[in-house]
């Protein structure tokens, strides 16, 4: 009788284990071993971007951090099995240091590919983005319409970004002939600088007036002074770094040829603005 008691409990646990064992999420690890197989090593990524860049990588009102740079990654994250992106934030001049101190892997800010650039890090190839930089001046401005009439005035811009390049590089040309005003990359009153005389202009790429300036006190003027692909940044010379970039590359080749790239333009950037075909 005791014998079959004990029987009787074994076979309760048994059954009860069995219950359990059935509501348990079979984790890719469980399911490796069980079919026999190693389970793929997932690589970590840090992705650095910003929060203070209109529809591109911004806190929203609910303390979200979203926009079109900050939704593409997380489009590419959920295609790229063998990565998993960490996205972190910080100010915009310190992501250039970060990535090459290695505190960062990717950079993911509307970066644009320029010489400068190009000789120091690694971009990939296929551009998400298509960029034409302008000046940019007060609506009434109608004196303005290139560099060389911004001679001796104020020109706003900040440091390490792609229209400092510019700017510092017509400085070089024309003895200084620019008095540049540096702003932290965090800063988001240039049309207020601009509106109240404080500077007398600034670049920007051609979709970013609509959305730093809703309330339509500013206007573009001049033909492009640059246009740029732009791309995500990795650190050159390292072959674990270009593995990731062309891992990247062919995401965005299936974003664009599905029509998600394009979807996600329109709905942050107001238009398309991934191709040089605007």
């Amino acid at each position: 009788m005791k014998k079959l008691f004990v029987s009787s409990i074994a076979l309760v646990l048994a059954l009860t284990l069995a219950g359990c064992g059935s509501n348990t999420k079979n984790t890719g690890e469980n399911a490796g071993a069980a079919g026999g197989e190693t389970p793929k090593a997932v690589t970590k990524i840090v992705v650095g971007t910003g929060t203070q860049f209109p529809n591109v990588c911004f806190i929203d009102e609910n303390g979200k951090l979203t926009g079109f740079d900050v939704e593409l990654v997380r489009e590419i994250d959920k295609r790229l099995e063998d990565y998993e992106f960490d996205i972190q934030t910080m100010e915009f001049t310190n992501l250039l240091l970060s990535l090459e101190t290695k505190k960062i892997d990717l950079i993911a800010h509307e970066m644009e590919k320029n010489p400068e650039r190009e000789q120091k890090y690694l971009f990939n190839k296929e551009p998400y983005a298509h960029w034409r930089n302008k000046i940019v001046v007060a609506k009434s401005n109608d004196s303005v319409q290139s560099l060389a009439d911004l001679k001796g005035k104020k020109v706003l811009t900040t440091a390490t970004s792609a229209a400092a390049t510019i700017l510092e590089n017509y400085n070089k040309e024309n003895n200084n002939a620019l008095n540049l005003v540096y702003q932290n990359g965090g800063a988001n009153d240039s049309v207020a600088q601009v509106t109240t005389g404080r500077v007398e202009a600034f670049l920007a790429a051609d979709f970013t007036l609509s959305l730093i300036d809703p309330k339509q006190e500013l206007k573009t003027v001049g033909p492009a002074l640059s246009e740029a692909d732009i791309l995500f940044m990795f650190r050159k010379d390292d072959p674990d770094q270009q593995k990731l970039s062309d891992a990247v590359d062919e995401v965005i080749k299936e974003l664009k040829a599905d029509g998600t790239l394009a979807k996600l333009s329109s709905e942050w950037l107001g238009d398309d603005f991934t191709s040089e075909e605007k």
